[in-house]
This record gives structure tokens, C-alpha cells and sequence, in this order.
């Protein structure tokens, strides 16, 4: 057979690939940060609600090709609450999960050749797809000082081919939130040049609930520029039914419609009952477990601070932590040296664009903090004796 060439030269899939070089995953000194997975089940009664529902014959059929109606009017009311401003059910599409979100907005809005604005570190699913796709990726560099995207030097990367720039936030993998200010600037420029702001907010959950994250909703006309992604993945424990939105103007969602019908139909049906119940009934539990994530990402920043630690710390937040490594050597040659030595799994950086072959991606969600001096005694323990 021949396959597509997009395809064949795309890179292997990260988390594969990298657990791949671990040995024996039954190691009791194993310590995985590897993948960004809740290290919790959902709560008990989301499981006894989903599971009558099942038993009672719901979850079983197609829905909607935008999904169930309360659960996009659920997620427009949570919306508007942390956001405030506008959002209502019509502006809202339900995917098998956030992934299928980027991928179904990439399709409806670019073609072959196209160009798409990527800040660097990137997240490696978006990249792929691109890839795969044959779009350009235009990338923006990385300052591993402010860990923020720079508008200005976005400027000068907008062609005639430019279709989106694409913000995650807070950041995988670096973890950083990108400031209100930033966040406008760039809705701002996409406006100008009549190309999307896509802004994947996965991890919106895991940082302060009070303060709105920016203020692109309270724009009247920010259907005609703004695209949000969400997942609900992380902030119920949700990540195996593959259930995310996305939050766009009428054209879009409209034309999106064709995407997902050709490819998932409906997002899967069990899923969307269970992140309804998730925003109707676990508010109080979503805020519970993003303050222990905001205390665990305090403490392995304070771990870091280690003062024979040569690693340095980039950023930490949300469920990552970015590390500059010591070693003149490329990142995979660092991952799989800590996993083959010290039993500790985290990704390189290259796996999140060029120029990162200095860093490596620590994924500390479902690590508890108790562990996080070991983490340090084994990278300390690296310094001296890895041979790189």
C-alpha cells in the first residue's frame, strides 16, 4: 500500500513512543510523569448517576450532531459565569473530546497550504494534525523568561495564507498562563487580519476561579474572531469518554457540523451525560481538586528550588512542569537516560517543537506531592552520574 506522505512523516505519537523505553511499567520505583491524567477516579456520585443512567437505556444511541441541548446550555451558562460575558447553547459544539475539537476546527477552516501561528513549546497533537493535513505551521519563539507568546513578532509571521493562531492556555507543556493582556493583544490582531483566535482552555479549571481568564466573551462580536476549546476530560476524570466542546460564531459551527458527521457523528452519548452532571453537581468538587493542583504546583516549584540542582525550572502550572535540563545532549537522549537509570518518565522536549531539545516535560498531576523530593534526589542524583 502507499500511504499519505503527510501522514508518514509525521512523528510517532508522543506518549507511545516514550513508554515504549520504559522497561518494566510494574516497577514499584517507577515514578510516571509522563502523561497529563488525573490521579483520581470521578467523584461516586457521577459513577452511580452514569451508571443507572446506562442501565436504564441512556448513552446508547446518536445525539445530536451538536450534542445533547442541556449540556450545551449547561456549559454556555458556566461560560458566561467564568467568563463574564456571552455565550449561549447555539454557539456550542460537543466533541469526542478536545482533540477532535482542534482537529474538526482546523479542517473546517484551512486547506493544503494554508498557515497556522503556533507558539512554541507546542502542544504535540496540534502540530501532528497539522502536519498530517498539510498545513504550514508558522511558529513563535520561546522566551524561556516570560514562558509568554509575543504578539508583535506574531505580527510579522500573517500572510495571505495565514487562517488561525492557536494560544493554549494555561500552557501544555510548559504550564504558564498566558496574562488577560496577552490573550486581547493577539484577539486583537486576529481580528485585524480576519483570521481565528483559537484558544484551547483544557486546563481553565486548575487555575484561580475568581478572575476571569480574559475578557474575549465580553466582546459583542467576538463570534467573528474567537474560537474556545474545552475539554472536560481533566476536571471530571473523565478522560476515557472523550467528551470536549467548542465555542464559536455561526458560520463556523455550521460548517463544523459536516466535519464532525464525516467523522465522530455525535460525540459519544454516555460521556455527555456525565459532564452534564459534572457542571450541574460538582462544582464544590472541581474547585476542591483544582486548589490541590494549585498547591501542587506551588510545591514542586518550591522543590525546584533545590540549591544544588542544576535543572532548571521554566514554569509550573495547571498539570506541567517545563525543565530545562543540564546536559549537552538531545532531550530523548536525557528521557530515556533518566527512565533507563532512575526509573523517572517524562517527555523531551522536542516532542513540543523545534528548538526545545534544552528542556523536558514533567507531568505532575498524578504524582503525588510526597513523591516530588524523590524526583529531585533522582535528578540530583543524574547530574553526577549520567554520561551524556
Amino acid at each position: 500500500m502507499k500511504y499519505n506522505p503527510n501522514v508518514h512523516d509525521c512523528a510517532a505519537a508522543p506518549i507511545a513512543e516514550a513508554w515504549s523505553w520504559v522497561e518494566d511499567g510494574n516497577s514499584p520505583d517507577l515514578i510516571d510523569m509522563c502523561q497529563a491524567v488525573p490521579a483520581y477516579l470521578p467523584p461516586q456520585p457521577l459513577l452511580d448517576h452514569l451508571a443507572e443512567a446506562i442501565r436504564n437505556g441512556e448513552g446508547a444511541t446518536y445525539t445530536d450532531i451538536c450534542g445533547i441541548e442541556p449540556l450545551r446550555e449547561a456549559l454556555a451558562e458556566n461560560i458566561r459565569g467564568r467568563y463574564q460575558g456571552d455565550c449561549q447553547a447555539d454557539d456550542i459544539i460537543i466533541t469526542a473530546g478536545c482533540n477532535q475539537a482542534f482537529c474538526s476546527v482546523i479542517d473546517t477552516l484551512c486547506q493544503k497550504g494554508d498557515e497556522v501561528i503556533l507558539p512554541l513549546p507546542c502542544y504535540f497533537n496540534h502540530q501532528m494534525w497539522l502536519s498530517a493535513r498539510g498545513i504550514n505551521t508558522q511558529y513563535l519563539s520561546f522566551n524561556p523568561d516570560t514562558a509568554q507568546p509575543s504578539v508583535e513578532e506574531a505580527r510579522t509571521l500573517i500572510s495571505d495564507r495565514s487562517r488561525a493562531i492557536v494560544l493554549v492556555t494555561p500552557n501544555n507543556p510548559t504550564g504558564a498562563t498566558y496574562s488577560p493582556d496577552c490573550i486581547e493583544a493577539f484577539y486583537q490582531l486576529a481580528k485585524e487580519h480576519g483570521i481565528a483566535l483559537i484558544v484551547d482552555e483544557t486546563y481553565r479549571d486548575f487555575i484561580d476561579y475568581v478572575i476571569p481568564p480574559h475578557a474575549l466573551f465580553e466582546h459583542n462580536d467576538w463570534r467573528d474572531t474567537f474560537v474556545h476549546l474545552y475539554s472536560f476530560s481533566k476536571v471530571f476524570s473523565l478522560t476515557g469518554h472523550r467528551t470536549g466542546a467548542v465555542a464559536a460564531g455561526p458560520g463556523l459551527i455550521e460548517q463544523m457540523q459536516k466535519v464532525q458527521d464525516c467523522t465522530a457523528i455525535s460525540a459519544p452519548h454516555a460521556g455527555q451525560l456525565a459532564a452534564l452532571y459534572g457542571l450541574q453537581h460538582l462544582h464544590d468538587w472541581k474547585l476542591k481538586k483544582s486548589a490541590e493542583l494549585q498547591q501542587r504546583a506551588a510545591l514542586i516549584k518550591q522543590a525546584f528550588s533545590h540549591a544544588e540542582l542544576k535543572y532548571r525550572l521554566i514554569c509550573a502550572g495547571a498539570y506541567f512542569a517545563y525543565v530545562e535540563h543540564p546536559f549537552d545532549s538531545k532531550s530523548r537522549e536525557v528521557v530515556k537516560a533518566l527512565i533507563k537509570n532512575f526509573d523517572l518518565v517524562s517527555l523531551p522536549g522536542s516532542y513540543f517543537g523545534q528548538n526545545q531539545d534544552k528542556f523536558i516535560r514533567l507531568a505532575f498531576a498524578n504524582v503525588h506531592e510526597k513523591h516530588f523530593d524523590e524526583v529531585i534526589n533522582r535528578l540530583l542524583q543524574s547530574q553526577s552520574t549520567l554520561e551524556l
